[in-house]
């Protein structure tokens, strides 16, 4: 066999593996179904051109080879070029970000925020539980830290998600005394704002823990600081594996989108 022959192979194995790899990134996004978001859209549009270009890498190739031929080609591949790796390292750096505020957690809490999710009937969502559940486990730890439960009413809710996570909470130990209910709240931004209303009104410092979930730790530490946060350290839940993919995509959105109009 001879040398072409040789990498000819190990290029078409190496095509394989990457297919492989992309089905099952794929298969992720396709886990969180029938809980659909942006970020799943987008995950998967992503993975489908992932696996057109490697399965069709011939044809592309050609297609580059062919633009950069042509006038003003060279100009269009690397000016995409540049855009792809500006954003590939965007991503990466919103990664280490998101990981870094995630495992920020505090040596000694002043007052845990918890951040509302989605109440089904009188009953927190899978989600919301396991955000209580790692609120619990740190309440359990520091019995004379108060906390913060905040979230409103949704439209397709029977009750605010601050009563029924208080109501949880109560029901798990937690006496509600310790408990201060925000209750209007429907946005990160709206959560961060009233509870530090509710703090300022009780004469509480603005040094807070937020119990939400890893992914979503970084944003509410930007918006709990650009609201004259004093120091800010995280507790998170455990997301379940099947939305992590969807869910993590969707914060880089939200995210860019922070960046821009500061909401």
């Amino acid at each position: 066999m001879s040398i072409a022959e040789k990498i000819a192979g190990q290029m078409s194995a190496v095509r394989w593996v990457l297919l492989a790899l992309e089905l099952l990134l794929a298969a992720w996004f396709i886990a969180a179904v029938p809980f659909v978001n942006a970020g799943t859209v987008v995950g998967l549009a992503a993975c489908a051109a992932f696996m057109a270009v490697t399965v069709g890498w011939s044809s592309f190739k050609g297609l580059l080879k062919k633009l950069w031929a042509a006038g003003g080609g060279k100009a269009v591949v690397i000016t995409v070029s540049v855009i792809l790796a500006a954003a590939v390292l965007y991503i990466v750096l919103l990664n280490i970000m998101m990981l870094t505020a995630a495992f920020n957690k505090p040596e000694k809490p002043n007052v845990v925020v918890v951040l509302g999710c989605q109440v089904r009937g009188d009953r927190p969502s899978k989600m919301l539980r396991r955000r209580l559940d790692a609120a619990k486990e740190l309440l359990d730890e520091h019995p004379e830290v108060p906390c913060v439960v905040s979230g409103g009413q949704g439209s397709d809710e029977k009750m605010t998600e601050a009563e029924c996570m208080k109501n949880y909470l109560v029901e798990n130990g937690i006496s509600a005394d310790r408990i201060i209910v925000e209750d209007k709240s429907k946005t990160t931004f709206e959560n961060i704002k009233f509870t530090f209303e509710k703090l300022d009104e009780l004469g509480i410092s603005r040094d807070i823990t937020i119990v939400t979930d890893g992914y979503h730790q970084y944003r509410a530490n930007l918006i709990a600081k650009e609201q004259g946060a004093g120091e800010v350290t995280s507790y998170s839940a455990d997301t379940e594996f099947r939305h992590i993919a969807s869910h993590w995509v969707r914060e880089w959105m939200a995210l860019t989108k922070f960046f821009i109009l500061g909401t």
